[in-house]
């Protein structure tokens, strides 16, 4: 089978090495020449244009920063829509609202393509073990058919519904890490400048209920103060824009995610928009007036 792949970023280039391991061709795309090159090297065809890396593929995967992106690759000009044929799969795996995901899915139909909104969780590291939660609306049939490429990317593939409900699944998803994000820095800089051992505090609760995903991830790069992206903050920035939006439009308010949106406003504003947002620990440590030590202690 083929696949078009357009986005090679943080998270698409490991994307695409795994599905280069697991024996798909892959034709892939970038606005960066050298991202192109790079998985060339690893046996990726390369696409001058998103409609050369549709042209001819059963599936097209886009790993985009946002809808509006998205929208321009699929329908602009040398777009995938003026390369799709019949019967095509168009797997869109970014992060954008639930409205943005069912637009796109109303519009191929008119191709004769099927839709499918998958965005992932997992970040870099399950992006580069080919272990990502990938949850996934859009048509039954349509996800059969993209189950082999979806698992040579990811272990936890899951049916969430309708279009448009893997991209609400991934906004719910994003209040929970994020919320959580903020916090574990609130603790942990409360802890630190009462002089506990951050790395003793950590192994002590990880086993209870405040254990979890989050924890584990991030405690260790908070004690190495690595803050280089693997979530950076202006992407979760924009996801959690998108959750607040959501919100309004349906009725639902959302306190906490309002809060943690505006603490990476402030880091933005801060120079700390490329910063993993586990950097949102920063916006603690400037209101406590101290910085957690590096090895926590």
């Amino acid at each position: 089978m083929k696949v078009g792949f357009i986005g090679l970023g943080i998270m698409g280039r490991p994307m695409v090495l795994n599905l280069l391991k697991a024996g798909f061709e892959v034709r892939a795309f970038d606005v960066n020449e050298e991202a192109r090159k790079a998985v060339v090297i690893e046996g990726a065809h390369e696409a001058k244009t998103p409609r050369e890396a549709a042209n001819g593929s059963d599936f097209i995967i886009t790993m985009l920063p946002n809808a509006k992106i998205v929208e321009h690759v699929l329908f602009g000009p040398e777009g995938v829509s003026e390369g799709l044929q019949a019967g095509s799969i168009v797997i869109d795996m970014s992060s954008v609202s639930p409205v943005d995901s069912v637009a796109c899915a109303d519009k191929l139909k008119a191709y004769g393509a099927s839709f499918l909104d998958a965005p992932v969780s997992g970040g870099q590291p399950k992006a580069e073990d080919g272990t990502l939660s990938i949850m996934v609306g859009g048509d039954e049939e349509a996800l059969a058919k993209s189950r082999p490429v979806l698992e040579a990317m990811g272990t936890d593939v899951t049916n969430v519904g309708g279009s448009g409900s893997g991209s609400t699944t991934k906004l719910a998803n994003q209040i929970l890490v994020n919320v959580t994000m903020a916090a574990m820095s609130e603790a942990v800089v409360l802890a630190a400048k009462a002089g506990v051992d951050i790395e003793k505090m950590y192994q002590a609760i990880r086993g209870g209920l405040a254990g979890s995903a989050v924890l584990d991830a991030k405690i260790p790069l908070i004690l190495e103060r690595n803050f280089a992206p693997g979530g950076r903050i202006d992407i979760n920035m924009k996801d959690l824009t998108n959750v607040v939006n959501a919100g309004h439009d349906i009725g639902v308010p959302m306190p906490l995610t309002s809060s943690v949106l505006e603490m990476f406003h402030a880091l933005k504003v801060d120079g700390k928009a490329t910063d993993d947002h586990s950097g949102v620990i920063q916006y603690y440590e400037k209101l406590a007036n101290f910085e957690v030590p590096k090895g926590g202690k």
